[in-house]
């Protein structure tokens, strides 16, 4: 059987304990591959391989230089796409017709356009007077952060750890780079690619961790980290953030959501239902920015239901292989465990189950798969545990509204603040509802609409931090003041 190993100092390596855990296709259940379990010495080991690459040619590289082996990296994504693809497909479920537009083409983007962003790092540069009158100028450098760790999900792999390591690269860092044991393929892949582009051994290391007492938590113990980054549980965060704190480390988050949809009556509806679609079922729910929570104004409330439940009723479940399909299953069989506690909650809740709240019939050979139903409810309370916390799965829950202060006020009612989606026709009333929402990002008539120039990141109890053009730039780098007598 196939076995995933970590990637250290460019070389695919075994764990010396010899400890292995599985790799489970989540459409059918079965085991695909064995995946090295990282020891403290692998991390030890992958660390310091970081740490010497910054003092070899990679620390001594021009901007210049660096970039041009990171286009190359994007290139070898690019060759090798089909490769990508059905390695990421294997590992979350999820439709190749979703993965072939959005995953494998951001994981290419992610170096090249901040290969082509760190040229033109913007700093600062100030005269000033001095008592002698000579004057003295002060102007700000920007240099590699060092060794940064990388913690990334599984429900965007190959995207949300290229989001991390094209930018820490692109600024000159070496990574140590852990992945989710759920999806581990595509991150170990890429060392192969980091290879042949030319990158020097160490630049990038891999290494794959379960449960606690693991890789993760090793990394973010290890006092040779200079930063993390990470995408993931709010708990997680805080988790990260407390082992960081040692040594003053800095971290990047970003955590846990539950978004607000608000869809007005003078909205566009037919544009408010496909949007909703997208953002409450694209990727099985497994999107930090996605919708669980839709207000909708009370004079539309039914018609948008009632599309709404039409359209989820019409996504075909499928596995990736099936072109027709594009409704995958959930990442793994202890993901569709939580979800369905909680469509569950729904019902003892008081719940109006619009549609679905259980788990499809599948043929035999996917019946072992992580498969549930989208689901719409209605009529729960505010302070039920559904509307209230994050689910990550295909569900979303619509409550009726009555005016815009009332919308605001329920859009902004969580200690979460990751994402919002406003659908109204009225420019006044967009921007200023946009403007009042407690959200870091806010689509008006529109959903996962990425410029990978602007901020991305949460407010509250959604993260710290941005990222996406400069902000990431700024964070993976330390500005250096140098001040100079005339």
């Amino acid at each position: 059987m196939k076995e995933i190993k970590h990637f250290i100092n460019g070389e695919y390596v075994e764990s010396a304990s010899g400890k292995l855990f599985d790799n489970v296709n989540p459409a059918n259940g079965q085991v695909i591959a064995k995946i090295h379990e990282a020891g403290e010495a692998e991390v030890d080991a992958a660390v310091k391989a970081a740490r010497a690459a910054l003092k070899g040619p990679w620390g001594r590289m021009t901007v210049a230089e660096r970039t041009e082996i990171l286009h190359r990296v994007a290139a070898g994504i690019s060759a090798r796409f089909d490769e990508f693809l059905e390695a990421e497909c294997l590992d979350t479920g999820k439709p190749k017709s979703l993965a072939s537009h959005i995953d494998i083409p951001r994981g290419a983007a992610n170096f090249s356009v901040f290969a082509d962003l760190v040229k033109n790092v913007p700093t600062e540069a100030f005269e000033m007077a001095t008592p002698d009158g000579t004057g003295a100028l002060n102007y700000g450098v920007r240099r590699p952060k060092g060794v940064i760790g990388v913690i990334s999900p599984w429900n965007l792999p190959l995207l949300l750890m290229t989001w991390k390591v094209g930018p820490a690269l692109a600024c000159g860092n070496t990574v140590v780079v852990k992945p989710s044991e759920e999806t581990p393929t595509t991150t170990a892949l890429l060392g192969e690619v980091m290879n042949a582009a030319g990158v020097p051994a160490g630049v990038y290391n891999v290494v794959h961790g379960f449960g606690g007492n693991s890789a993760g938590a090793f990394l973010t113990a290890h006092p040779d980290v200079d930063a993390y980054t990470f995408t993931g549980e709010t708990g997680t965060g805080e988790t990260i953030m407390r082992a960081a704190a040692k040594g003053v480390r800095q971290v990047s988050l970003e955590l846990g959501g539950k978004n607000a949809g608000i869809v007005f009556a003078d909205c566009d509806l037919d544009k408010a239902i496909e949007g909703t679609l997208r953002s409450a079922f694209a990727n099985c729910g497994q999107v930090c920015l996605g919708t669980e929570r839709v207000y909708v104004e009370r004079s539309i409330f039914d018609e948008f239901v009632a599309r709404l439940k039409a359209g989820a009723e019409a996504l075909v479940i499928g596995p990736p292989d099936d072109a027709s399909s594009n409704f995958g299953p959930l990442v793994s069989l202890k993901h569709r465990e939580k979800v369905l506690s909680y469509y569950q909650q729904a019902v003892d809740d008081g719940a109006t189950v619009v549609t679905g709240g259980g788990v499809p019939e599948m043929p035999a050979h996917l019946a072992g798969g992580a498969w549930v139903q989208p689901t719409i409810w209605t009529g729960l309370a505010d302070n039920s545990v559904v509307v209230t916390e994050e689910i990550f799965g295909p569900c979303c829950h619509i409550r009726p509204f009555d005016s815009e202060e009332e919308a605001i006020e329920l859009a902004n009612s969580l200690p979460y603040g990751l994402a919002s989606a406003i659908w109204t026709e009225n420019s006044s009333r967009a921007h200023r509802v946009a403007g009042q929402i407690e959200a870091g990002i806010v689509w008006v008539n529109s959903w996962f609409l990425r410029d990978l120039r602007t901020a991305f990141g949460g407010s509250k109890q959604s993260g710290i931090g941005r990222e996406g053009g400069v902000h990431s730039l700024e964070f993976y780098t330390e500005l250096k003041n140098i001040c100079v007598k005339l």
